[in-house]
């Protein structure tokens, strides 16, 4: 049951840090293999839905199997939802129902190859000499556009059997569809001028037509001819979906992988899509440390050979590098005996796609070392005899002086370290008194580590200004421990305090030594709000459920993992109930709560 606790808590702290930017994810589970794929215009919150929402028995199932989550982010939502196609085909996720048949997104073929090219809607790209675009979505955008195409190009959408047998101008002729090229009525010339200008449309160079569009949807409204209004405003959005090219995918049916590189003075991040057939279909991450005997070209090195076999077929992978760069990096790789080589961008959409790696290579090392190296930098602001390597932050947190509670987050090296983290309930301290509090949190903290004779830090930092410095100084020096550094930051001009400058340290904003300082006291403020919240929510939790017989703190504790909040539980069925708690406290616990709620009505 702890485990199960401890893995729900996991995953809502990873979901809180996902960004807030378009983008698929993905859960796994403890074997690794991806068991759903989902998209969203905003990771973050979509992602944390699943544990505030009351999801439906498949998605709950799926939340109880999950270990970890991660992402990919795109350009936009249009981009993630080709991007979650190409995945679950790839993936076959157990908990996903949609998009796993063969059925593709559509696409819009035209028969370059033909002497007199026809325009077709299809499913799927064939290398027959025609020209693709798309892919559309929802499919009624491709069919809009033939349609389009039809009306403006005067391009043909028969078959070729019709095209050959035909006689006499058919009906779409004499609707303005078509300029009747089977019958002779325009030259091949003047037609294979038309198919040029619609592919040149289909390319996305609109300007021109959405003019024309919009003036001929504004004498419609104006004449109150709101049907056909609506008809070229329908038009319009077609014409702005083909303009939004997508970059996961691609009508090219090329085989080039991508690299994105992310550097910073420390180590460096890699990102690789692997690309089939113009689509996305997976990808691969590695971070480095840089230094003696690895710099970026032996990381890149040692990033390959564990990304392709050395006995695989050649290999194409387009990089962000220079002609002179990309040669010597091959020279290095067939050293290697690896059959991978390496391709300067040239083209837009490589360059877009290498651009999009690099965002997520910068995700992937943010998510990696959470902030800017620092320690170093601290050593010098704050003349310390060496890097804090150990750095402990503290918080206090109540609402009008109840249930004051204390937190206290350890970083490692610049890093969290979030199994070391501790949170105190605070005994002798009555009403609203966070300095108090936070001696309190101090003396206790130190008191034990000393009795423990453990390892204690090359730095204390306290969230607050020169009264929390003051109080977290005077319990330190009850303890005789006045020696360890201690500094406060006053969250709204960021000023540092410090035994030595009362009148308050500030930093550049974009101080190395000021972000890791922010990051230790943000995350010691989280977690002293996660914390007080918790207790909230538990006390309310419980007293609802008090008195029902075979809910016992165990039991309530799973539930409270389970639904987070009375809310959910009360809007939850019996047989789910169950799953946490056993059929007979189910029906218990759903009685009681209904009752209470039918008691609360007015």
């Amino acid at each position: 049951m702890k485990k199960m606790i401890d893995r729900l808590k996991k995953l809502r702290e990873a979901a809180a840090a996902l960004p807030d930017k378009p983008g698929i994810y993905y859960f796994k589970n403890e074997d690794g293999q991806v068991i759903y794929i989902g998209k969203a215009l905003s990771l973050r919150n979509r992602v944390r839905s699943y544990f505030t929402a009351v999801p439906d028995v498949r998605i709950s199932h799926m939340v109880a199997e999950a270990a970890a989550i991660d992402f990919i982010l795109t350009d936009s939502e249009k981009d993630a939802l080709f991007l979650e196609s190409n995945f679950i085909r790839q993936h076959k996720p157990r908990f996903n129902v949609r998009l796993k048949d063969d059925k593709s997104f559509p696409y819009i073929k035209i028969t370059a190859g033909d002497r007199f090219p026809a325009v077709r809607f299809s499913r799927r790209i064939e290398a027959d000499g025609s020209r693709y675009f798309g892919p559309f979505s929802p499919a009624g955008r491709a069919r809009a556009s033939v349609h389009l195409i039809n009306r403006f190009f005067k391009i043909r959408g028969c078959s070729d059997m019709v095209f050959k047998t035909r006689k006499r101008p058919c009906l779409d002729y004499e609707l303005g569809l078509c300029s009747a090229p089977c019958t002779g009525l325009i030259s091949e010339e003047e037609y294979r001028s038309n198919v040029a200008n619609a592919c040149l449309f289909l390319e996305g160079k609109t300007g021109q037509l959405a003019r024309i569009i919009k003036v001929k949807m504004k004498k419609a409204s104006q004449a109150l001819e709101y049907e056909d209004a609506a008809r070229w405003r329908d038009l319009l959005a077609v014409i702005r979906d083909i303009e939004s090219k997508p970059v996961t995918i691609s009508v090219n049916l090329e085989d080039r992988d991508v690299l994105g590189v992310y550097r910073d003075s420390r180590t460096v991040t890699f990102c690789l899509f692997f690309i089939s057939k113009g689509k996305i279909i997976g990808t691969r991450v590695g971070v480095f440390e840089l230094g003696p005997g690895r710099d970026q070209g032996r990381a890149l090195l040692e990033f390959i050979s564990g990304s392709y076999r050395k006995d695989a077929v050649s290999i194409s992978i387009i990089v962000p590098y220079g002609r002179e760069e990309t040669a010597a990096l091959n020279g290095a790789l067939a050293a290697a005996g690896q059959r991978a080589r390496l391709v300067a961008a040239k083209t837009s959409r490589e360059k877009n796609l290498i651009d999009l790696a690099l965002r997520n290579a910068r995700a992937a090392a943010e998510k990696k070392a959470a902030v800017p190296p620092g320690p170093e930098s601290l050593q010098a602001v704050l003349g310390l005899a060496a890097h804090p390597e150990i750095i402990e932050g503290f918080d206090i947190s109540n609402t009008g002086g109840k249930e004051t509670v204390g937190s206290m987050v350890v970083f490692r090296e610049g890093k969290p370290d979030r199994n070391s983290y501790r949170k105190f309930k605070i005994k002798t301290v009555e009403g609203p008194n966070d300095t108090a509090g936070l001696a309190e949190t101090v003396g206790r903290r130190y008191g034990r580590l000393l009795k423990e004779k453990a390892r204690l830090p090359e730095l204390i930092l306290v969230d607050g200004g020169k009264g929390q410095l003051s109080a977290a100084l005077e319990a330190l020096r009850g303890l005789g421990l006045e020696r360890i550094p201690v500094v406060s930051l006053a969250k709204k001009e960021e000023i540092i305090f410090t035994p030595g400058r009362p009148e308050g340290l500030r930093l550049k904003r974009t101080s190395p030594a000021l972000k890791l300082l922010q990051h230790v006291r943000d995350e010691a403020h989280r977690l002293a709000i996660t914390f007080h919240r918790s207790l909230r929510s538990k006390e309310s939790f419980s007293s609802a459920l008090n008195g029902i017989p075979g809910v016992g703190p165990k039991t309530r504790a799973a539930l409270l993992a389970g639904f987070g909040g009375l809310e959910a539980l009360a809007a939850a069925g019996e047989a789910r109930i169950a799953e946490f708690a056993g059929k007979k406290a189910a029906g218990l616990i759903y009685r009681r709560l209904h009752a209470d709620r039918e008691q609360s009505r007015p």
